[in-house]
């Protein structure tokens, strides 16, 4: 089925409350954090079938080639995914009339011409649309055009569950969630003795809140060994303003700038634990990592987090809170048994983000559209469809030529009601 124009707008989420019944309950059909496996973990470990051929698909992902944004990593991940089973797989900042078979849109808005474009050259294949949190928590309220991406795509790709609440209910059943994947590491590094290092990971943007973990180190008495590493790229010029001054009067915070991902993975690796302070997420990656590293996470307690972590995660701390997540840090520095429980829970979790899972959920996604009308660049494709009275029309006008031709130059007398008239006998 296609949805078709645009959209009504979502209601807007209540981000910054606390979860409700219906939220831990969809939380818990997902991750059974009790430690039972959850139904689609299950299904993870059948054999499914994935398309019977191999296609071409192009994701479209905003973010520039060779840069170190999120959405590029997530991008490359899934073409990794994908030409692992079989596929052939192109990234492009915009659809431009490539030769695929499939079209991955990462991002609803900032993708949202490519959607219109494919969809109007290709109308016969498939479209797979990703949120971010972006999406999710600020544009499918604001944007047409980000409602009438999801309104083309035959799936919507969702990184965390509590993702499903915002799209409209007519919506929902085509939505897929899948975790992101981080793989574990086998030479786990020890953290440093001197220190208790906490890491800070992600590019500085104010939808990150990224000073909220050095305003917090501030506040920390004397005698404690916290220290604040951040490693991530200022997206502003006054961002990194901010940030050099901070690295400078702040002896407990030190910004490291962009670094290369194996270096921000061994540096989360060596920490003891991870600050995600954003205001919005739609599923961040880098709790996966996190959990994968074993590094217990503080985090800010918005849906995109609660999605990944559970409802029931004690590590949370209200967005823009200084004091709380001052008060979370002394917490997780002194006392052993909550730091202990905090570990637990992330271990506990670390299987939603294993790499088998994500290649899993995929290989369903795409035997969902297996049935679907996905054309080889072999086939010929017509411009347009055609019409049931149009294609009686050529097909009656084919058979009346094959059994009487006649000259192009006359033609046959009709009577009143369309019929040839039959000559009179001589």
């Amino acid at each position: 089925m296609r949805f078709e124009g645009s959209l009504p707008a979502p209601r807007a989420p209540a981000s910054h409350t606390k979860p409700s019944a219906a939220d831990v309950q969809t939380i818990a059909d997902h991750q059974r954090v009790s430690g039972l496996l959850s139904i689609e973990h299950v299904l993870a470990q059948r054999n499914f079938r994935g398309i019977h051929r191999s296609v071409k698909i192009l994701i479209t992902c905003p973010a520039p080639a060779r840069t170190r944004h999120g959405n590029r990593i997530t991008a490359l991940r899934w073409a990794g995914i994908l030409r692992g089973l079989g596929h052939r797989v192109t990234i492009a900042e915009r659809f431009a009339e490539h030769d695929c078979d499939l079209l991955i849109a990462l991002h609803a808005r900032k993708s949202a011409g490519s959607v219109e474009t494919f969809r109007r050259v290709r109308p016969e294949l498939p479209i797979v649309v990703a949120l971010t949190g972006t999406d999710l928590y600020r544009d499918l309220r604001r944007c047409e055009r980000a409602r009438r991406a999801l309104g083309h795509a035959r799936r919507v790709v969702l990184l965390q569950p509590l993702g499903l609440r915002e799209l409209p209910r007519a919506l929902r059943s085509k939505a897929r969630v899948i975790y992101q994947s981080a793989p574990g590491r086998s030479d786990q590094p020890r953290p440093a003795r001197e220190v208790f290092e906490v890491a800070v990971i992600g590019h500085l943007r104010p939808v990150k809140d990224p000073m909220r973990a050095a305003l917090a180190a501030r506040r920390l008495p004397a005698r404690s060994r916290i220290r604040v590493v951040h490693l991530g790229k200022a997206m502003t010029p006054a961002l990194e303003r901010r940030a050099r001054t901070e690295n400078a009067r702040n002896p407990r915070y030190r910004w490291l700038g962009e670094r290369p991902r194996r270096e921000a993975l061994a540096r989360l690796a060596r920490s003891r634990l991870l600050v995600l302070a954003s205001r919005m997420e739609g599923g961040a990656n880098v709790i996966s990592e996190s959990a994968a590293a074993g590094v217990p996470v503080l985090a800010s307690r918005i849906p995109g987090s609660i999605g990944l972590l559970g409802a029931d995660y004690p590590g949370y701390f209200e967005p823009g809170d200084t004091a709380g997540l001052a008060r979370l840090l002394r917490r997780a520095e002194r006392d052993t048994s909550f730091y202990a429980r905090l570990a637990r829970h992330c271990r506990k979790i670390a299987r939603l983000f294993a790499p088998s899972r994500e290649r899993a959920a995929w290989r369903r996604l795409l035997a969902e559209l297996r049935d679907s009308p996905m054309i080889s660049p072999a086939q010929p494709r017509r411009a347009a469809k055609e019409s049931p009275t149009s294609r009686r029309r050529r097909r009656a006008g084919a058979g009346a030529r094959s059994r009487s031709p006649r000259s192009p130059s006359r033609r046959a007398p009709r009577d009143r009601n369309g019929g040839r008239r039959r000559a009179s006998p001589g």
